[in-house]
This record gives structure tokens, sequence and C-alpha cells, in this order.
């Protein structure tokens, strides 16, 4: 039983991609970025190259996997126990583990790993992922109507999804590379009222048929009117029309008033993760 690291993609991929491919509803976040590392290359997330890492079980099977794409914390796939335990001991004495400052895992994990890690942490974020039961219209309907973003958007979606990172207080801005690639295939819906942009929703490219909702993002000016639940489900019905039969997104728990807007359009809890960062 052992942890394999790596920077080699293409060894990552024969060697990880159908354990995570297995779960695509709790792995939905590696899927993504695993696609996009392959679409737009190592750097698609940052100037430093991604690391890998496969978790191979007694019978040689592969049955766990994680990642990190700096300045994002360690991503944590579906592990079995003894995985998680012996990742703690790996982030003290794998030399490819020394730049990792935070992990994001399934709550149970995380505390497992911080326990054995021996670092102080902080919990940054509660985190809770939803799946999508039976689709409801948002109740009242919002005034406006939902349009596939464009080219011509691009300046808007640069400016809205910064603010959207800045107010969740995530550690990058998208790049225009990864906005375009967005746009491509009408992953980015806009909202508008009286002809006017008041709110937008983007959804991953499906993978494994599942696709994942997010950003959601109304300027503070616009909020309180419901054109973020208008968005969201024009977004899922987009994400459906794409190929997906699993859409997913993940709330803050810190949020009630998002945690309710989802859960009234149909979406419903399947587990909660903690992301940790070095005290």
């Amino acid at each position: 039983m052992t942890w394999t690291f790596s920077t080699d993609l293409a060894a990552y991929l024969t060697a990880a991609r159908p354990t995570v491919a297995a779960h695509p509803v709790v792995n939905t976040t590696l899927l993504t970025v695993i696609d996009a590392l392959e679409r737009r290359g190592p750097h698609a997330y940052g100037d430093t190259g991604p690391l890998f890492g496969w978790w191979t079980g007694p019978d040689g099977t592969v049955d766990g996997a994680l990642l990190h794409t700096p300045p994002f914390p360690l991503l944590l796939g579906v592990l079995p126990a003894e995985a998680v335990r012996a990742l703690g001991g790996a982030l003290r004495a794998e030399p490819l583990l020394t730049r990792v400052e935070g992990l994001n895992a399934r709550a149970a994990d995380a505390a497992a790993v911080a326990a054995a890690w021996g670092t102080p942490t902080r919990v940054a974020q509660e985190l809770r992922l939803y799946r999508l039961g039976t689709l409801a219209a948002p109740d009242p309907a919002p005034r406006g109507r939902a349009r596939r973003a464009t080219e011509a958007d691009l300046p808007l979606l640069a400016r809205w999804t910064a603010e959207f990172n800045r107010e969740c207080d995530l550690p990058a801005t998208p790049s225009e590379a990864s906005l375009r690639d967005r746009v491509s295939y009408g992953g980015f819906l806009v909202w508008e009222h009286d002809a006017r942009p008041v709110s937008l929703a983007g959804f991953s490219r499906p993978v494994c048929a599942a696709s994942r909702i997010g950003p959601v993002y109304t300027p503070p000016a616009e909020r309180g009117r419901g054109y973020a639940a208008g968005v969201t489900h024009a977004t899922v019905e987009a994400a459906h029309a794409a190929g997906a039969t699993e859409v997913l997104l993940f709330t803050d728990l810190a949020n009630p008033t998002s945690n309710g807007v989802y859960r009234r359009l149909g979406f419903t809890p399947v587990e909660d993760r903690l992301e940790l960062v070095r005290a």
C-alpha cells in the first residue's frame, strides 16, 4: 500500500483516471480539473505546474487519487481510510508536497489528514456538495430572461468572475483562456432584465455525464430580485442539453441564502467538505 506522487499528467491519467471516473459525483472537481489540464495544458491554473498523486492498495489496484494545482489547495478525491492516514505522513516527508499550504477534502478525511500532518491548521471554508433531483422553476419567477454569453461578453465575464472570486476568497482570477474556453461550449449564461445584464451563471463541460454549476454571481446592487435563481435554473437546463445527466454544485455553508435557493430549485445534499489551511 503506497502513495505515488508525480508531475507527469500522462502517468497520472493511466494510473488514476479509472478510479476517479468511477465516482463522478464526489470526484466532480477532480474530473473537471483533469479535463482542463488535458485541454489547456499544465499551466491552465497558474504558472506553477501541477502535482498528481494516486494510492495503490495491497492488491495492486489504484483506488484513490489527488492533485494539486497551485495556488489552489491540495484536492483529495474519494480515498480509502488507509490512504487518508498515510497522506498525513507523506505531507511531512515527500519533497514534492512541500509547497502544499492547504487541502480540500471530504470533512472526515480533512480532519484525519490534518491530525496526521502534525501541522497546525484552521478551517478556511466549509462546503456542501449538492446534486440535482427534480428541477423546480423559481417561484415567483424573476423578471427577465437568460441568454448564452458570447465573446462580446468577455469583459463582463472577466469582471464578474473576478468579483465572485474575491467574495469567495478564491486564490486566483480566471484567465482569458479559461473564459474563452467556457464560452466556446456555451458554458456561461447571462440573465438580463430590461436588456441589462444583472446576473451570471456557468456550468462545467460534462465529464462522465456530470456537470457542475458555478460560478453564480449577482452584483450586490441587483440582489434580492431572484435573478440568481432564474439564471441557475436556465444553466441547469443548458447543462442537461449539453449532455449532463448529473448536475452538481457546491455551496459555502456560511451562506444560508444560497443554500436555500438551491434547495428550492431541487438540489439535495450529498456530502460536506472542508478547506483547511496552515494556521
